[in-house]
């Protein structure tokens, strides 16, 4: 199941900023791993991750550094900064009580299904 596109925009910097906290990444390596990890139901194309990597880059949570493989070719490699893992704190509790308030919404049934 893929999550709407209105949907995901809301919960994909969240899905970075957890996933790059656990290394640094290039663009394509991120989308590889937030698949994998999520066993596809989050996708992140190219036009939705690179806005979001600059819009998280510009509020200082992210930082990118190019480097040169041993292929030659050049990545941008992003990592979580201090601001990121602070936001990604504050995050992971809202969702936290989403998760509650929609569970009491539907019954406690909502985990369990």
């Amino acid at each position: 199941m893929r999550f709407e596109t209105q949907l995901l925009k809301g919960i994909a910097p969240v899905i970075v900023l957890e996933t790059l906290s656990r290394g640094r990444m290039y663009g394509y390596e991120l989308c590889q791993a937030v698949e994998q990890r999520s066993q596809e139901i989050f996708s992140l194309g190219k036009g939705t991750l690179y806005p979001l990597l600059y819009n998280l880059e510009a509020k200082g949570q992210v930082v990118a550094e190019w480097e040169t493989a041993d292929s030659g070719r050049k990545r941008r490699y992003y990592s979580i900064t201090e601001k990121g893992h602070t936001e990604l704190a504050r995050q992971k509790e809202q969702l936290k009580q989403l998760v509650t308030g929609l569970d009491l919404v539907f019954g406690g049934a909502l985990l369990t299904a």
